[in-house]
């Protein structure tokens, strides 16, 4: 019997998390979180992590699991995504899965590239490269030999840059490469899961006023203290949970380098910038025939939801017999 799933997406600030709680309600949902940041325990307040009232009102997972140390990987979290999609469905309730990062959403619909695993004394080799050259160096010397992966990726990313010389140096082809080939039999589809995806899609004007009205609330909710007990943790700076966005600014702020209003109008800055680029990724994602498709012009609060349920309805009633 298949599986349904439903995808809600959408840039930073949009309302998805508040439409993922209604479905869920609704429809005796499981809410899954597909946010690269919120996996984190850190920064609750900066990544718009759901609140204990909101997830008393329906279930939430994946949620704060991993401490700022680690490392979580699209690979990592898509095999514990689909631990809990399969845990929802054999339990009678609908998966949901929310979020704007969109390599995990891509991992998950896809499937991964069947890249063989890393020695551990390439991945030494790597790291110690690296170390060697810096980071501007380090992504030169990349580029000349696997562009197409590095024309992704940036010269201060050092965690996705090693993993590229890692792969290179092991397999002899590039990361991009492996992409390409994609596995297919690893794809939902293939999985029999039947994916719906519900985008939301403001106008921009609208967003960004919405991403600096959020900015300002979470410094009244006490964001400052919150970056500040992350600071005295003196973590790497090359490990995902200080790529927040926002977090450098505020930082910068912390450490006395610039004024309060500076660093608040740079957090927003970014968050408008990363709201942008989320909206050019999903964009293209809705070009694909893989999944039924719901495109909603408007923040939550403007959202028609009996139009959203009316979707839903038709969508489980062709995957599986499940009624709204």
């Amino acid at each position: 019997m298949n599986t349904s799933l439903v995808i809600i997406s959408g840039p930073t600030a949009s309302g998805k998390s508040d439409l993922a709680l209604a479905v869920a309600e609704k429809l005796d949902g499981t809410i899954i979180n597909a946010d690269s940041m919120q996996v984190y325990r850190d920064l609750a307040i900066l990544t718009n992590r759901p609140s204990v009232s909101e997830t008393v009102r329906a279930v939430h997972q994946l949620y704060g699991i991993l401490d700022g140390a680690s490392i979580c990987s699209a690979a990592r979290w898509r095999k514990m995504a689909l631990k809990e999609i399969f845990a929802a469905a054999k339990q009678g309730r609908l998966p949901i899965c929310v979020g704007g990062t969109g390599l995990y959403l891509r991992t998950l619909i896809q499937g991964l590239a069947a890249i063989p695993d890393i020695p551990e004394s390439v991945r030494r080799a790597a790291r110690a490269r690296h170390e060697e050259l810096g980071g501007k160096a380090f992504h030169a010397e990349l580029a000349a030999r696997d562009p197409g992966t590095v024309e992704r990726l940036h010269m201060n990313d050092r965690q996705r840059l090693i993993r590229a010389w890692e792969v290179l140096e092991a397999t002899g082809q590039g990361l991009s490469e492996w992409q390409k080939q994609g596995t297919p039999h690893e794809g939902l589809a293939a999985a029999g899961v039947r994916l719906a995806m519900i985008v939301l899609m403001p106008p921009r004007e609208a967003l960004y006023g919405a991403c600096d009205t959020r900015f300002h609330r979470m410094m009244e909710d006490g964001l400052l203290d919150e970056v500040r007990a992350l600071d005295t943790r003196g973590l790497d700076p090359s490990l995902p949970i200080m790529k927040a966005v926002g977090l450098r600014e505020l930082l910068r702020y912390c450490h006395g380098e610039t004024s309060l209003e500076e660093a608040v109008f740079r957090a927003q800055l970014v968050t408008r910038r990363y709201a942008k680029r989320q909206m050019t990724w999903l964009r293209h994602q809705l070009d694909s025939g893989e999944m039924e498709s719901m495109v909603i012009e408007a923040l939550y609060e403007n959202i028609q939801l009996p139009e959203v349920f009316s979707f839903l309805d038709r969508f489980l009633l062709t995957s599986g017999g499940r009624k709204v």
